[in-house]
């Protein structure tokens, strides 16, 4: 054997594999409770965030209800809620029931006790475990909503995740009459990789990315925006709507 040989190269391994979800679980547990923690020192995108959210929604119900006045949903699913920002700023207004699904539970805590009357009446389950670990109702969700959490999944774990997701969708006549709803932050890795995050274990995924991983959990795109109005310095963001293939 030549001594002088270089070692053979080993694969690098992909970004995701460096997640950790117990250091995930510490680092949001050492987050305050409220919207400056949840949106990492940019308090002032949540409007501007839930009102887009808002606008995308409505555009989606729309194809389904062209004229007449929007129905309220039955039941959604506020997946990584936190504090309830969005459970409490978009899908209550919007569904009979929401149920969040939330590993921090000093941030449901806080959730559930400034609720009032009204909200309480529409509040529904709250279950404090990683989505990793989270198996929706079949069939029991006209709307399962997931924003800035799903960089916590591995890309094996987001598969299977989505995957329980579709079952989890409401259906009618044979098909799917609800969304899996994916908003998160985008790559700007010039190669298009995976970032991964060592402050709370995670990764930013590019587009190319979510969207075969999407096809991989059998479910497909209806809808897609661009989020507009951010700080530049922030990472873009994109929404997607998701039904079965």
């Amino acid at each position: 054997m030549d001594m002088d040989c270089d070692p053979p190269l080993l694969p690098t391994a992909a970004p995701d594999a460096a997640i950790d979800h117990a250091h995930s679980i510490t680092y949001w547990s050492s987050v305050s409770a409220d919207t400056n923690g949840m949106l990492g020192g940019y308090p002032q995108t949540s409007r501007i965030d839930l009102q887009s959210s808002s606008n995308f929604l409505t555009k989606l119900r729309r194809r389904r209800q062209p004229k007449d006045a929007l129905a309220r949903l039955n039941r959604v699913a506020d997946c990584g809620a936190g504090i309830g920002r969005i459970t409490k700023g978009l899908l209550m207004s919007v569904s009979a029931k929401v149920d969040v699904v939330e590993p921090v539970k000093k941030f449901t805590d806080d959730l559930v006790a400034g609720l009032n009357e009204e909200e309480k009446e529409t509040m529904g389950e709250v279950v404090n475990v990683g989505l990793q670990d989270w198996v929706p109702e079949v069939g029991g969700y006209d709307l399962i909503w997931n924003q800035w959490c799903l960089g916590h999944l591995k890309d094996d774990q987001l598969v299977v995740y989505l995957k329980r997701c579709k079952e989890g969708l409401a259906k009618g006549d044979g098909a799917s009459q609800g969304w899996v709803v994916v908003k998160e932050n985008l790559s700007t890795d010039v190669k298009k990789q995976d970032i991964y995050d060592e402050e709370d274990s995670s990764v930013t995924r590019s587009d190319e990315k979510f969207r075969r991983l999407f096809v991989e959990a059998g479910l497909k795109i209806v809808a897609t925006e661009l989020q507009k109005g951010f700080p530049r310095e922030l990472y873009p963001v994109r929404i997607y709507a998701l039904t079965l293939t």
